[in-house]
């Protein structure tokens, strides 16, 4: 049993962009910390994988941009989408004072195969792959800790805190019993492939918007993976319709590539991301602290999920580093972690809300669509594109690397 026994200062459930840069962050300040990865890599697709100017910040204040960037990516200054076969600019980085005035499009396992190897360099980071949190371990009425499966079996990890980043789905929060407030989304997206290219051009835009439909396209060099936005559980009925009608319906919506929808043979092909806006009345509990999705489910409109994430982790690093390396109690701050995020999540989540509403709207017609008016008017104002961006890129509080590397201090 003693072989089954695991002490950390700091377990981090989830290697997701939360739990990795918080794993970084702590031991690069000296803190002991183990993350729990039940997957064997990285390697699944359909995950969030746009990073901001201000996560390219902080890549920047950590001294990795230059490496960072070295890794395969495509960028994006401006985000554009076409309504009703018209171009409308939504939002321009360019005019953004800062030094990453960009979106880096990078599939997420090499973002997180990036992270690891940095944060690997330092002997305080351990990260244990297929390793899934089951439970949590209490003592005196506090979180001690996790119950975990593995190859080798099941897995006690004590700890002195333990930080929940296992996503939407937390198990985490859902043993803890930390109540959720969920607000209603009127859509889901499906995700699938289409290849990409060289001829194809690179207007970057996102967004198509016709036919009561919305198709979002990320350049992925190769390929474009493609985001189709139905109504929330619409997808039975997608599927009932028949995989020639999917393919037809996606034809009519982007003609210039009606070359390259039969490449999507089966629904095998197609996954389902069911959208869900949520956030956690309380984020923590004594011993324990839910960040990331495990705190506050976001949409994908505008692509900023992981990097609220990582925000949140380099707010808990500021915050809990130092008592962690003292070896004092964690409790009594772990509310100063909700106090700091809460602003920017909940703006950002009554924003999405106003969205849905508007994309809403999009499924009440089916033939030929006009741009309307509205859209017409606000991507006219003087300035606007540059506002957006700066909401979208750099969000409402944006956050800076303030722990120490005691490796090279």
């Amino acid at each position: 049993m003693a072989m089954n026994l695991i002490r950390t200062t700091c377990c981090v459930v989830g290697g997701g962009p939360a739990g990795v840069m918080l794993g970084y962050l702590l031991a690069r300040a000296g803190v002991e910390v183990t993350v729990l990865e039940k997957h064997k890599d990285f390697n699944r697709d359909f995950r969030g994988d746009t990073v901001h100017p201000s996560t390219l910040q902080l890549m920047k204040e950590l001294g990795i941009l230059e490496d960072f960037l070295q890794q395969p990516h495509q960028t994006i200054d401006r985000v554009s989408v076409t309504f009703g076969g018209e171009t409308f600019e939504m939002a321009s980085l360019r005019a953004v004072k800062i030094d990453t005035p960009f979106i880096a499009l990078m599939p997420q396992w090499d973002f997180l195969n990036f992270l690891t190897s940095k944060a690997k360099r330092y002997p305080e980071f351990n990260i244990l792959m297929e390793h899934e949190a089951t439970a949590l371990t209490m003592k005196d009425d506090r979180v001690a800790g996790v119950t975990a499966r593995s190859r080798d079996g099941e897995k006690q990890i004590e700890a002195r805190l333990v930080i929940a980043c296992d996503g939407r789905h937390s198990i985490m929060r859902q043993d803890a019993a930390l109540p959720v407030k969920e607000h209603g989304v009127p859509i889901d997206v499906l995700w699938f492939r289409l290849s990409r290219r060289s001829t194809d051009v690179g207007e970057q835009v996102l967004g198509n918007v016709n036919y009561g439909k919305l198709l979002i396209l990320i350049d992925r060099g190769d390929y474009f993976q493609a985001g189709l936005l139905i109504r929330k559980g619409g997808f039975p009925e997608v599927q009932q319709q028949g995989i020639d009608a999917f393919r037809q319906s996606l034809s009519q919506l982007v003609p210039q590539l009606g070359d390259r929808v039969n490449e999507i043979k089966d629904w095998s092909q197609v996954k389902l991301l069911s959208v869900q806006i949520n956030r956690l009345e309380q984020w923590w509990r004594p011993g324990l602290l839910c960040i990331g999705d495990a705190a506050h489910a976001m949409s994908p409109v505008f692509g900023v999920g992981i990097n609220l994430a990582i925000q949140d982790a380099v707010a808990s690093a500021n915050i809990l580093a130092p008592p962690l390396s003292r070896g004092d109690d964690p409790d009594p701050i772990l509310a100063e972690v909700q106090s700091r995020r809460e602003f920017p999540v909940q703006g950002t989540q009554r924003m999405q809300v106003i969205v849905h509403k508007v994309l809403s709207r999009v499924f009440q017609q089916n033939g030929p669509m006009e741009p309307p008016l509205l859209l017409k008017l606000i991507t006219g104002i003087p300035g606007m594109q540059s506002r957006m961006a700066q909401i979208v890129g750099i969000g409402l509080r944006p956050e800076h690397i303030e722990t120490p590397d005691i490796h090279t201090a």
